[in-house]
């Protein structure tokens, strides 16, 4: 009986299921309910030419999965969930008609479904009490509603959020109080070929990453981890001047952080980079400037593919006439401001960009025609990915194939999603997920704004 009164009773709102099909599952032993009125959101939506239809799809096939064999009573009182791993006690998914709830319950008025799905959290908040019941849903308004209905718990969902603050996020570096050097009592140096690499302790930094780099704040060290065990690290010594000399494509760095950046995009054995930073630290611009280096100067790569999600999140881009890239072109115009910053000292800077643009192969794709592809020998830039799920973002590194290198560019101060936030963004959790990829770096980007102006109103807006 102990065990039974400690489970809870999570109530899912559409959007849970939108945001991750499978979200039912994940609950381990507590019971789901699903009210009707979830199921006819995601009927209603399943046929739309949307992206988000894929994903209610996914939903309702998993629902079906589950209770394809459950009589109506079953459903009702509740089915019993699949065991994950070493789980021992399985949560019930149960289908509540809560069309009928207003009857019996003087919950919210009206008949819209957030308040039919808040009716039912309040209905079996009085009928299984003491049981904890949960109202879970990524729409902030319906959580501030439920609240100030009477309901007690309320929650987004937390599953795949890896970190609670995004202060904490990984950076991709690690700055050293001081001077470098004055801090290592023991360091190894080996020379192998044209790197030299130090081994040091690694108490000397305990949280180490894989491709971490490692700067100091004296400006006389720069260098990257390339090896970790449990006594020490292998750092790879890259010369604080010599990286603020490396350039591509005519630009050099401005600063540190986007020398790192630099470091990171011409590094062939990087597959994935991560570039993060508020607006204006040229994030765009060193990403299409490593893309054209390495495309055009030193041919490793065959093409440039840019792709970011449009206002209606990687939805339709509409029947009017006009190919993709021209219909494109609205959304990926900061694609294009870089090239022209680029080519702005040419004698003919409008015809030195549409020259490159032939001649890199660069390709204008909406992320919506990202699916099901594979892509081969190319430079993927997906810019403002901040507004992208994890499963948005995980259907477009899934289709990078062999030789492809994937950069993903985003702030995550500007989140126009309205189910997502700087701690559940697709940008943040690959972040966190790919941090022990030895083919991926992440770097974010301080300390360079376009203008005084721009400093001003983001110190001060």
């Amino acid at each position: 009986m102990a065990r039974k009164r400690s489970k809870k009773i999570y109530v899912l709102d559409t959007n849970i299921l939108l945001h991750e099909p499978f979200a039912f599952l994940n609950f381990q032993e507590h019971d789901v309910v699903i009210p009707m009125t979830v199921l006819e959101e995601l009927d209603h939506i399943k046929d739309r030419n949307k992206d988000v239809s894929r994903d209610a799809r996914v939903a309702i096939r998993a629902l079906e999965d589950v209770l394809r064999d459950a009589s109506p009573e079953q459903m009702l009182h509740g089915v019993a969930l699949p065991l994950h791993g070493e789980q021992k006690v399985s949560g019930h998914l149960t289908i509540i008609n809560d069309h009928h709830l207003k009857d019996e319950l003087p919950g919210l008025p009206g008949g819209e479904n957030d308040h039919l799905i808040i009716n039912t959290a309040l209905y079996l908040q009085r009928e299984r009490s003491p049981q904890k019941v949960i109202l879970v849903t990524k729409d902030i308004n319906m959580r501030l509603k439920a609240k100030g209905a009477g309901l007690k718990l309320v929650e987004d969902y937390r599953t795949d959020q890896l970190i609670d603050d995004v202060r904490f996020l990984y950076k991709g570096y690690y700055r050293f109080p001081g001077e470098f050097w004055s801090q290592v009592k023991e360091c190894q140096t080996e020379q192998k070929d044209r790197d030299i690499l130090h081994l040091l302790e690694r108490k000397l930094l305990p949280d180490a990453y894989i491709n971490e780099f490692l700067i100091d704040e004296a400006e006389s060290f720069a260098g990257q981890v390339v090896a970790i065990n449990e006594q020490q690290i292998r750092v790879r010594d890259l010369g604080y001047e010599r990286m603020m000399h490396r350039h591509a494509w005519g630009i050099t760095p401005k600063n540190i952080y986007q020398a790192m950046a630099l470091e990171a995009l011409l590094d062939p054995n990087m597959d994935l980079v991560i570039l993060t930073g508020p607006a204006g630290c040229g994030k765009t611009l060193i990403a299409l400037a490593a893309a054209l280096e390495l495309v055009i100067e030193k041919g490793v790569y065959d093409k440039v593919i840019v792709t970011r999600n449009t206002p209606e999140i990687a939805e339709s881009i509409g029947f009017l006439p006009g190919t993709e890239e021209e219909k494109m072109a609205p959304w990926l115009a900061a694609i294009t401001d870089s090239l022209e910053v680029l080519h702005k000292t040419d004698e003919h800077p409008h015809a030195s960009v549409g020259y490159i643009m032939d001649k890199a192969n660069i390709q204008f794709k909406s992320v919506n025609f990202m699916r099901g592809r594979s892509i081969q020998n190319a430079i993927v830039i997906l810019d403002e990915c901040q507004n992208l799920s994890a499963a948005q973002l995980k259907t477009i590194i899934t289709r990078c194939g062999e030789g492809t290198k994937l950069i993903c560019s985003g702030n995550l101060s500007q989140i126009d999603s309205n189910y997502l936030t700087a701690v559940t963004s697709g940008l943040t959790y690959i972040v966190e997920r790919f941090k022990n990829f030895p083919g991926s770096a992440t770097i974010n980007l301080n300390g360079v704004v376009r203008s005084r102006l721009a400093s001003f109103a983001e110190e001060n807006l």
